[in-house]
This record gives C-alpha cells, sequence and structure tokens, in this order.
C-alpha cells in the first residue's frame, strides 16, 4: 500500500519544504477554507446517506479541511511546501504538532487513498468513508486549535 512516510526534516533537507517568511495573510484564506469546508462536509453527513456510490466524494471532502488546516500552519511558522511529495511533506508535519503516529499513518493512507481517487480511478468503500470522516472530526478541532491567534 503506501510506503513509510519520511521524516519532515527529510523533506525540508530536500527543498519540498522550504522556510520563508511567514505568510499570515495566505494563512488566513486556508482557515477560512477549511472552516468552509468543513461546515460543507458536516452538512452534507446530516443530509446524504454515507454508502458506496458517493463513499469517495465523502473521503475527498473530508481530506481538504485537513489539508488547509496544516498548510497555515506551516504558512504561520514560515514554511511552504510545493512540487512533487507536498502533500506528504504535510502530512509528515503532523508528527512537529504531536500527533500520534497511528494519526500520523491514517493521514497518509488517507492521502494515498485521495490521490488514488483523484488520479487513479479508486473506488473506495461507505465503510472507510465512516472511519475517514470520523478521523477528521477527531482531529479537525485540535488542528483548527493550533491557528486560533495567527497575530
Amino acid at each position: 500500500m503506501t510506503k513509510p512516510l519520511k521524516k519532515f526534516s527529510e523533506f525540508l533537507e530536500e527543498g519540498i519544504i522550504r522556510k520563508q517568511f511567514p505568510d499570515k495573510e495566505r494563512a488566513r484564506f486556508l482557515i477560512n477554507e477549511a472552516e468552509n469546508s468543513y461546515q460543507s462536509l458536516l452538512e452534507m453527513i446530516k443530509k446524504i446517506e454515507i454508502n458506496d456510490k458517493n463513499a469517495n466524494i465523502f473521503i475527498k471532502n473530508s481530506y481538504d479541511p485537513i489539508m488547509e488546516l496544516i498548510r497555515a500552519i506551516l504558512l504561520i511558522r514560515g514554511f511552504n511546501s510545493s512540487g512533487s511529495y507536498a502533500h506528504e511533506a504535510e502530512v509528515a508535519y503532523l508528527r512537529e504538532l504531536n500527533f500520534s503516529e497511528k494519526e500520523v499513518q491514517f493521514a497518509n493512507q488517507l492521502r494515498f487513498f485521495r490521490n488514488g481517487i483523484m488520479y487513479y480511478g479508486t473506488i473506495l468503500k461507505a465503510d472507510y468513508a465512516l472511519k475517514v470522516i470520523d478521523f477528521v472530526k477527531k482531529i479537525y478541532h485540535r488542528l483548527r486549535s493550533l491557528v486560533i491567534s495567527i497575530d
């Protein structure tokens, strides 16, 4: 399935993550986008029963708010990611934020499967979508609390 996730420092050494001046304005935008994405996901969950036909939609929509918040935190702390493996580097940053290795690995699996949906025609089932949604509900507020005060 997924290959072992490298350490954040390795992505920094490889130039996938670069040190830069903090970009609070872009971070604010991503925080607002994350909140909108998360609230939309919650509305979808209330209105639409999750099944095998729509599982991929829920999985893709669960991925965005997490990644938007990770990117916002990176920007606030003076980092930027780009290019190949940027999403992997962002997931690896969860370790720097003191998330458990189990949480980091699940986020990396989610990244891998979402990439499969987007580019390779991967079809996932409702039971996995439910696990993803549960995971997002657990970590969203923890990530959000790390960006409460930007200034």
